[in-house]
């Protein structure tokens, strides 16, 4: 999977959050690390709503890739570890 595939679906799901694509790493395994920003600050659910855009968007399965999602204000592990509290 390329960026540009993964781009107008981040891109659309910030919008409906309010937030603001910040940037998406992507490595040549697949792995997409996107930052999203947001004035007041990005919530984990803002990061959620994210995640199951591009979950529902594209077949891990097929595609094949990996992904987090974070701001510049939470780690990608800090917010593995408040998701895992939560459960």
């Amino acid at each position: 999977m390329e960026k540009n595939e993964i781009l107008p679906v981040v891109e659309k799901a910030c919008a409906e959050r309010g937030c603001t694509l910040v940037r998406i790493d992507a490595d040549d395994d697949n792995n997409f690390d996107v930052t999203i920003g947001k004035e007041g600050g990005v919530s984990l659910e803002d990061c959620e709503a994210v995640h199951r855009a591009v979950l529902a968007a594209f077949d891990r399965d097929i595609e094949d890739y990996a992904l987090t999602v974070g701001s510049e204000g939470i780690s990608a592990e800090e917010a593995d570890s408040l998701l895992a509290e939560d459960r």
